[in-house]
């Protein structure tokens, strides 16, 4: 944790949120140096289910070392670089890291928009938090100045649910059987995620799905 602290000061982050963690010992702000105030006004909660209804995220990124393919559909991974190229610093966004032994679960990962994985070694993939934080940190920072054109702002996590519901209906239309209904609509609610779109984006598509839906 004081590692982690420090790599957040670097990049001037400051709110660390901690989910059911052990107890904090000295060592934890003593090697935090600099950064120990960002330990000591840590947040905690019990679950992440806690956090996500007390605090208003729009987007949450979830890190994990063992990403999926085609037959895992919520463990497609993007790199950190595509996600420091995308990712739309005002809107107030969640990094997940798991636990440094089992990382984090699937119904964790299920609760994430987007998932990033760093492209280490296969012979021995798993990072140290603090590294993998340090990369993922530096790849958001590294570009900080914002395009200069209006109408970029990315899409709120309340525009893209409407639009994931316009989705559902057509699937649900359909008559597809349950399983390709699921594995259908977490398909869409990936792409969206990872092609960061913005907010006119998302009323252009529902004006598309709407019309689909009225012709069905």
């Amino acid at each position: 944790m004081g590692f982690l602290a420090r790599a957040m000061a670097n990049f001037g982050l400051k709110n660390l949120i901690l989910i059911n963690p052990c107890e904090l010992k000295k060592e934890a702000y003593y090697q935090a140096m600099h950064a120990k105030n960002i330990v000591e006004t840590a947040k905690v909660f019990e679950t992440i289910d806690d956090f996500l209804k007390k605090e208003n995220i729009d987007f949450i990124v979830g890190s994990t070392g063992t990403p999926g393919g085609s037959y895992n559909l919520a463990r497609i991974p993007i790199k950190p670089e595509e996600l420091g190229k995308s990712i739309n610093l005002n809107n107030k966004i969640a990094i997940l890291f798991g636990r440094e032994g089992n990382g984090l679960y699937n119904h964790e990962i299920d609760l994430c928009d987007i998932i990033v994985s760093i492209p280490t070694n296969h012979s021995y993939p798993i990072m140290n938090i603090s590294h993998a934080a340090a990369i993922i940190f530096y790849e958001i920072f590294k570009n900080r100045n914002e395009f200069p054109v209006e109408g970029l702002e990315e899409a709120t996590s309340i525009e893209k649910k409407y639009l994931l519901a316009d989705m559902e209906k057509i699937v649900a239309i359909l008559d597809l059987p349950k399983h390709k209904q699921k594995t259908a609509i977490k398909s869409f609610k990936n792409i969206v995620n990872r092609a960061f779109i913005t907010g006119r984006e998302v009323h252009t598509l529902k004006g598309v799905l709407r019309r689909i839906i009225m012709k069905l």
